[in-house]
């Protein structure tokens, strides 16, 4: 096995390239100054120069606020690098393992999104990561599309970064108790991804930690786990006025992945401590 890795200085990545060395997995990782997706002559140099097995695409952009202003940038990322890689791909029939969110559903669901729900995101960055899905869906027959939600791992791009960094500055933190989704930790993202590869998985699948939980329970869970004294306060979405609407409900469902692998994926609080202790 050959892996190919986009993105390499993202979390997600750095642990694939973690579990991969630790695995003695013949791999090589790029960076977005080494590979841009959106370049599309560097994409099928480079994949037809290395001719990996396997592709694995972290590199995204996912600035959801800023999407809002710059469609554009979203979309030359997470669409048409997307079907760069694909196209890029299917020529040397590499398989394609790509990554979406959970923000392609529009929160309006009463239960578990699953992978028949029919997805209709209410932001740019949602939309643009959709349409990456259909390109690849439509230009690659073996591939592996995983949605995931509020990720964290080594790295700035992530909401426990983001508090930590929020407490240093301020007397008190106001975090949103009306928006859920489940957090999913790259470790757990990486394992399954691994075992999927192993089984010969392909299609569309969403991978994340079970249960959910708000904006809110998270962040008190998280500093409870790390011991930070902290007030947190219950807030709305409402009270941000952020340029990207986000999806007030986006659970999703991992019963598909687990029962098609016959695993069982941990729920979200005790990876979150395992990932902290």
């Amino acid at each position: 096995m050959k892996v190919l890795i986009t993105g390499s200085k993202g979390q997600l990545a750095k642990e694939f390239i973690k579990h991969l060395t630790d695995k003695s997995i013949d791999f090589i990782a790029f960076s977005k100054e080494e590979l841009d997706i959106r370049d599309t002559n560097k994409v099928f140099k480079i994949l037809k120069e290395l001719r990996p097995n396997i592709v694995i695409n972290c590199a995204a952009y996912n600035l959801v606020d800023k999407a809002e202003s710059f469609r554009e940038d979203a979309i030359a990322v997470n669409t048409f690098g997307v079907a760069n890689l694909a196209f890029a791909c299917k020529e040397i029939n590499a398989f394609l393992i790509h990554f979406s969110t959970d923000y392609v559903f529009d929160g309006t669901k009463e239960g578990f999104y699953t992978e028949d729900d029919k997805p209709n995101p209410i932001n740019e960055y949602g939309r643009s990561k959709l349409f990456g899905e259909f390109f690849l869906q439509r230009i690659l027959e073996n591939y592996l599309i995983f949605r995931t939600s509020w990720v964290y791992g080594e790295g700035k791009q992530n909401f426990l970064y983001k508090l930590e960094e929020w407490a240093k500055e301020r007397e008190y933190l106001k975090i949103a108790v009306d928006e859920f989704s489940v957090p999913t930790s790259t470790r757990t993202i990486v394992e399954v991804t691994m075992k999927a590869i192993e089984e010969g998985l392909t299609g569309l699948y969403h991978l994340v930690n079970s249960g959910y939980a708000s904006r809110y329970e998270w962040a008190k869970e998280y500093f409870r786990i790390k011991g930070i004294k902290k007030l947190i306060l219950p807030a709305y979405q409402a009270d941000f006025n952020l340029p990207a609407k986000r999806p007030r409900w986006s659970v999703m469902s991992c019963e598909k992945i687990c029962k098609d692998l016959g695993i069982e994926i941990r729920k979200w609080k005790e990876e979150l401590e395992i990932n902290l202790l």
